[in-house]
């Protein structure tokens, strides 16, 4: 049975090798000039303090790795899906597709036998390609990750790793990604008994959570920190006027380095959100100088929410969890659903 579940996925497991020892020659070749910039850069000798060195560092790698560095973001947002698309979708769907699963059903090895079998042999190399993926990619990367906790060079240049955008390619969270997006694309492939259409659904589906994860379940997993200080006009990052009603924006600056910054709010001294209206002294042709005096003047507050640097492992280790929840009970409804079919 593990032969012939080998000879089925052998085209599969093949192609994932060969895409990963490109990736491995392509980053091994680029490593060491990239690691030579950041030694010289000076992060070796420094331990606090670091944002203009960082900053240096990030200008000096150019647009070339940091293009490289983007592309690697997208390849790991890729892999999970592509995984759930190409070895979870058409594993069993194909089987019953062409009914080819009669044959193996009227012999001695039971449905849950052959189906626990399946799951556990790809699903082990769907998670292995992910996390030699991850692995590969994340030291690469380390030295850019590295800087981009401590500071960019312009704001929209770099993400701290905690950050969505660079925190769901980085630690063990694509390996919970792997392994749900597998088990989505076998248990969808079952019930849908169509290997296009399991294909279809399975990356809608999964990209519906990856989105719902990060916005609306991942800032609540740890509780976030929150801090108010005395907002300081002339140190704002935003001032705007709109209209109707002279409608008044204020955000503070916050240059807190490898943080996930999850809300910035202009509070009043009662604790109500600041929205105006903007007085005299911000309107017509008064001076900057003269409203930022007038906003400094109503003793406002800036309430920040953010998810610390130091948070990063305790959020990947809990959302990989409840990823390898999910995939545990697709695996359930799968065996399940293969042992009430008819053959």
């Amino acid at each position: 049975m593990m032969w012939l579940t080998w000879r089925q996925f052998r085209p599969q497991a093949i192609t994932a090798a060969a895409v990963l020892g490109v990736v491995a020659v392509f980053l091994v070749v680029t490593a060491p000039h990239l690691v030579h910039v950041y030694n010289a850069a000076g992060f070796n000798a420094c331990h606090a303090s670091c944002g203009q060195i960082a900053k240096n560092f990030l200008v000096a790698v150019g647009g070339p790795y940091m293009a490289m560095f983007r592309a690697a973001i997208v390849a790991m947002y890729l892999a999970p899906a592509l995984i759930g698309i190409f070895f979870g979708a058409p594993l069993i769907a194909r089987e019953l597709e062409t009914g080819t699963h009669r044959l193996a059903w009227n012999q001695s090895v039971s449905r849950t036998r052959w189906t626990a079998i399946k799951l556990g042999f790809v699903g082990l190399c769907a998670v292995a390609t992910a996390g030699l993926l991850s692995l590969m990619i994340g030291w690469w990367a380390s030295p850019i990750d590295t800087a981009m906790n401590f500071g960019q060079p312009e704001p929209g240049a770099g993400f701290p790793r905690i950050s969505p955008l660079v925190f769901a390619t980085r630690g063990v969270a694509p390996l919970g990604y792997a392994t749900f997006a597998f088990a989505l694309g076998v248990t969808v492939g079952v019930l849908i008994r169509k290997t296009l259409a399991a294909m279809a659904i399975t990356i809608a589906l999964f990209a519906a959570v990856q989105f719902v994860v990060p916005n609306f379940v991942r800032p609540h997993l740890i509780p976030p920190v929150q801090a108010t200080s005395p907002l300081n006009a002339y140190d704002a990052n935003e001032l705007m006027i709109s209209m109707p009603g002279n409608r008044m924006t204020v955000v503070g600056n916050f240059n807190q380095p490898g943080v996930w910054l999850l809300s910035n709010e202009t509070i009043t001294p009662t604790g109500q959100l600041f929205t105006g209206p903007a007085g005299p002294a911000c309107q017509g042709n008064s001076s900057p100088n003269a409203c930022s005096d007038w906003v400094n003047s109503l003793h406002l507050r800036q309430l920040v929410r953010y998810q610390p640097a130091s948070r990063f492992w305790p959020l990947q280790f809990i959302e990989t969890g409840i990823y390898l929840l999910l995939a545990a009970g697709l695996g359930f409804v799968c065996v399940w659903s293969v042992r009430r079919r008819r053959a």
